[in-house]
């Protein structure tokens, strides 16, 4: 059935079942016409201890069919704002596109329950600014039921068949309602100027829900009394029956002693005032910015005369009873039993005008499984004619094609399918014959790129030896006499063992190459930045080659704190994930005596050479091989780097014999007989031994060459005149 554009709005209250039908005026979008509407009393108030709420309200619900069919109009039903969690959330500033994942997780801090048990909605509110994809200022409401008050709150319309197409909580219709009927436009509000805000405060027959909104923000709170502490007061003074004190509270004016009655009523009357200030206060405390403008009173219960005017006077504003709805129009408006009830229908008027599409606020918490449900249920007959038509379809097709298959002679055509069958095998055999002709041409152009390749690197083994040549300090001229003044090292041993990934290697040493990173050697104009100092346990023992690692223990680190350096060597191993893949692992061992110059001896003479060479671009090499030949290039670009002090030990004193007939006691020529002076020859130094590891991975400069192919399975090389 097509849709009317008709939408009802449905309140059932603890009182009463209220009812509204209306359309957006086709003339105007901010008018509502409204051509039916119902007010159906319960016999009995749904709070009262001998009614039955399910009974009651089917019984009220039935009437309403009765007397309107709803088939085609949407339905649009309210939940009382104690069942459901209402969130304002101010957003910071944010990429519009990143608004629906905040959203998400506020969803999950702010609903006190695992998003999977409830029903949950949101809608960015009016206001903000957006400027190149970002906003500022923003709101987004937030709301959520639990699925079972879901359930609950639909079922009465599910049993009685009416299909529910939103379902809002109670206070956020009445803020679509003010919004829509009080106030101005949304869009047409300016942020930084909005009009006062309005204070809705709906009397229900339990509780009161406080709305406030200026257009632009929503603000809601429910108050634990209602039209019926009223009545109760008077029960407890007077001594009534429940019924007779309802009568009476409805027609106080009129009641036998109009003065007993208020004065029984009083204490509820300073408490709902009390209560209301509590509310406003909290308010106006929350947003510094918000001016209350009027206070405006809806619900039955706002009829107990001199209500109005208790409140206006105890919290000092402009408080009045909703006298007319300003963009209702239509015949209802007219009638006389609507005005008189018309304080009921404020929840009955957002709903309907949420349903017709008019609403400020558009959440809907009915469960996407229900709306599913009816749009596959919508669907089925379509479904079933689409299904009906392909059958038909299908069956004409088979019966052309069985006509055609009958006038088929098998005879007639072996012929020309022994030549299709002919023609295929022999095209087989030759795409066969073909991708067999390309695969060796394939493997045998991969195989001269690796015979380019091995001639390209036949030198770089001699390059790593010229570069540890190169990393060596020397003196510039002839050696000082002394031995201690020597910058000289002396190499004990160089090995190198290959790593299928340097990684495993590097993960032993990292720390060792942060110390690096520490040091001087890395080089580095940045300014010194504080940073606590780190440690880390990891690391301490190097998986490479040690087959003469120097006995000795590993030297002290300094214990004074090196911020600046440790600033830069976090930020440059984060830069850097250490080397991978495979490679080989260069370790020497050595010594020197180069230890008499204050902050040159020891380690610091190995980092400032060897280390320092390695990593200054400055320190260029000449590389032997390949399309960069004969250019200098630094160490890296040869594939060496990441040099790290394995093994620093600490300095000893040791005699050196410097004479020329070293291993041989010198004749000291001074004393008479030519006696022979064991220490002659004898020098004392200092002595620092090292074990030193950095890693290379041979490559040629500027070679694009891929590496070697792996042989096809069953491929012989020689048969394609190459050797591997």
């Amino acid at each position: 059935m097509a849709r009317s554009p008709y939408s009802w709005g449905i309140d059932i209250g603890k009182c009463g079942l209220k009812a509204i039908r209306c359309q957006l005026s086709p003339t105007d979008p901010r008018k509502l016409v409204a051509d039916a509407f119902e007010y159906i009393e319960y016999p009995m108030m749904l709070t009262q201890s001998d009614a039955d709420p399910v009974e009651l309200v089917r019984n009220a619900i039935e009437e309403l069919l009765s007397r309107h069919p709803l088939e085609g109009d949407r339905v649009a039903v309210a939940a009382p704002g104690q069942s459901g969690l209402s969130k304002f959330i101010k957003l910071p500033p944010i990429e519009a596109k990143k608004i629906p994942d905040i959203v998400h997780y506020e969803a999950n801090q702010q609903i006190p329950f695992p998003l999977d048990q409830v029903i949950w909605d949101w809608q960015r509110l009016a206001g903000g600014i957006e400027e190149s994809g970002f906003v500022m200022d923003a709101e987004v409401a937030l709301f959520a039921m639990k699925r079972e008050q879901v359930h609950k709150a639909l079922a009465p319309f599910t049993n009685a068949g009416i299909d529910v197409d939103v379902l809002q909580l109670q206070p956020i219709s009445l803020a679509n309602m003010v919004i829509f009927d009080q106030l101005p436009p949304p869009d047409s509000i300016d942020p930084d100027d909005p009009p006062p805000s309005i204070v809705l405060v709906s009397i229900g027959v339990d509780s009161t829900d406080i709305v406030v909104t200026n257009g632009l923000r929503i603000w809601s709170r429910s108050m634990p009394l209602g039209g019926s502490s009223f009545t109760k007061a008077l029960v407890k003074e007077m001594q009534y029956t429940f019924q007779k004190a309802e009568q009476e509270k409805r027609n106080a004016v009129r009641a036998a002693d109009p003065k007993a009655v208020f004065k029984a009523m009083r204490s509820v009357f300073t408490e709902f005032a009390s209560e209301l200030q509590r509310s406003l206060n909290y308010f106006t405390g929350t947003d510094k910015s918000a001016k209350i403008g009027k206070v405006l009173l809806i619900g039955n219960a706002a009829k107990l005369r001199g209500l109005s005017d208790f409140v206006g006077k105890q919290l000092q504003l402009d408080v009045q009873r909703f006298e007319k709805f300003e963009s209702l129009e239509g015949p209802v408006v007219a009638s006389s039993s609507f005005r008189e009830n018309r304080l009921g229908f404020g929840t009955a008027y957002g709903l309907a005008l949420q349903a017709a599409g008019g609403a400020a606020i558009a959440t809907n918490l009915v469960p996407g499984e229900i709306v599913r449900d009816r749009l596959i249920a919508a669907k089925k007959p379509w479904a079933v004619g689409a299904l009906v038509g392909l059958l038909a379809a299908a069956l004409v097709n088979f019966a052309g094609m069985y006509l055609a298959w009958q006038s088929y002679a098998p005879a007639k055509y072996s012929q020309a399918f022994g030549a299709a069958d002919n023609a295929k095998t022999r095209s087989a055999a030759a795409v066969s014959a073909y991708e067999a002709s390309k695969q060796k041409l394939d493997a045998a152009a991969a195989w001269q790129k690796y015979l380019v390749q091995v001639q390209e690197e036949r030198t770089q083994a001699l390059d790593l030896m010229r570069a540890v040549g190169t990393f060596l300090p020397r003196d510039e001229g002839a050696p000082p006499e002394s031995i201690a003044a020597r910058r000289e090292i002396h190499v004990d041993s160089l090995d190198m063992q290959f790593f299928p990934d340097l990684s495993t290697w590097y993960a032993g040493v990292k720390d060792k190459w942060a110390e690096t990173l520490d040091s001087d050697v890395a080089g580095t104009d940045e300014p010194d930045e504080a940073a606590p100092p780190e440690g880390d346990a990891e690391g301490d023992q190097a998986a490479a080659p040690t087959e003469e690692a120097a006995p000795e223990a590993v030297a002290g680190e300094e214990e004074g704190p090196r911020r600046g350096r440790r600033g830069r060597r976090r930020r440059r191993m984060a830069d850097d994930p250490g080397p991978s893949g495979p490679g080989w692992i260069v370790q020497i061992v050595g010594h020197h005596f180069y230890n008499e110059k204050q902050g040159e001896e020891g380690e610091q003479f190995v980092r400032s050479t060897i280390m320092h060479r390695m990593l200054d671009e400055a320190n260029s090499l000449t590389v032997s091989a390949g399309p960069e030949k004969g250019k200098q290039l630094p160490a890296k670009e040869l594939g060496l780097g990441y040099p790290v002090l394995l093994v620093s030990s600490p300095m000893q004193r040791v005699q050196v014999r410097t004479d020329a007939t070293a291993g041989q006691p010198s004749m000291n020529r001074g004393v008479p007989g030519g006696i022979e002076d064991p220490n002659a020859g004898l020098v004392d130094l200092k002595r620092y031994d090292f074990v030193l590891q950095f890693a290379w991975r041979p490559t040629t400069p500027g070679s694009a060459l891929p590496p070697p192919p792996a042989p096809a399975e069953g491929t012989d090389p020689a048969a394609m005149g190459v050797t591997p």
